[in-house]
């Protein structure tokens, strides 16, 4: 049985940890209320602007937009893929982390060609597992100079990530874009999930009930139906791009969240078991105290 001593100092070091574990929990509580927050404050003007992408859609059903384009004349194993992974910048958040990289790899592996896929990776611990994993002589190119922070997500930075993977949309570089994030299915759940960015479908912007797209008479637009639709895009982009950002940033502070209230737990019950155990040591040792001293006086009067 270890002494006293070592007993308290080990009781000493567990209540530090304790501490760090509740301040951590206390921090993730009062950012992810931030970060909800924000994104409410933001989503009304994405509504209205996918309102208006639709109403822009039904007037003009015929019209041809670069973004819509799904180049069907490139075969599947040709087809260059971008995808946007959004991972921690740090761990001690459970198993948001390798959920999420073990998702992203499923997906490379289920490609046609994975020579021809890109990486855009958010975060420190993505980045650092892709280029360790992948490597320089692979499969699978990570985008070395996309280096942003998933931290306090800002619509700044949405925007540009939308206009990186829209320029490389529009100079052939990438075929399709895809969005890897973890969604917040409820605050015990958060799955993986998959969104692809571009190109576009007519048929994510208003479905009549029979699931076509409705037909309206055709209006006119100034200076055209296709100029409209080039500044409208890009917002839109940037809209999903930073709720995915927003919504990974919520599913790491509430699995940090987690993680960090079942360690407090743990400190506690180790505290616990701790204190009895040296309970149980100074009581020994008081007893080897009382035996020795009553020994010593019977050998006295003897």
């Amino acid at each position: 049985m270890p002494n006293m001593r070592e007993i308290r100092e080990r009781i000493g070091s567990i209540q530090q940890i304790l501490k760090i574990t509740n301040a951590m929990y206390l921090m993730s509580s009062s950012k992810l209320k931030k970060a909800r927050s924000s994104l409410e404050a933001t989503e009304p003007y994405f509504y209205k602007l996918q309102s208006t992408i639709e109403s822009v859609l039904e007037h003009t059903p015929h019209t041809r937009q670069l973004y819509f384009d799904r180049r069907q004349d490139i075969p599947e194993d040709k087809r260059k893929k971008g995808y946007i992974v959004i991972t921690a910048d740090k761990g001690l958040c459970g198993s948001y982390n390798h959920n999420i990289l073990r998702y992203t790899e499923q997906k490379l592996e289920e490609a046609a060609d994975i020579d021809n896929c890109y990486l855009f990776v958010m975060g420190q611990v993505g980045r650092m597992h892709f280029q360790r994993r992948i490597g320089s002589d692979k499969k699978a190119y990570v985008d070395g100079e996309f280096l942003y922070t998933t931290q306090n997500p800002t619509l700044y930075r949405a925007r540009e990530i939308a206009e990186l993977v829209l320029d490389k949309f529009e100079k052939r570089e990438l075929d399709e874009v895809y969005l890897i994030y973890t969604d917040m299915v409820s605050s015990n759940l958060q799955e993986p999930r998959t969104l692809r960015l571009l190109p576009f479908e007519r048929k994510h912007f208003g479905k009549a009930a029979d699931g076509t797209m409705k037909k309206l008479p055709k209006a006119s637009f100034m200076p055209s139906p296709e100029e409209v639709m080039n500044y409208l895009i890009p917002q839109y982009a940037k809209g999903i791009i930073y709720g995915a950002m927003v919504e990974a940033f919520c599913c790491e502070q509430q699995s940090r969240m987690t993680a960090m209230d079942a360690a407090t737990t743990s400190a506690k019950d180790m505290i616990k078991d701790l204190s009895l155990l040296y309970n149980r040591a100074r009581q020994a040792a008081i007893t080897q105290e009382i035996t020795e001293i009553c020994g010593g006086a019977a050998s006295v009067s003897d």
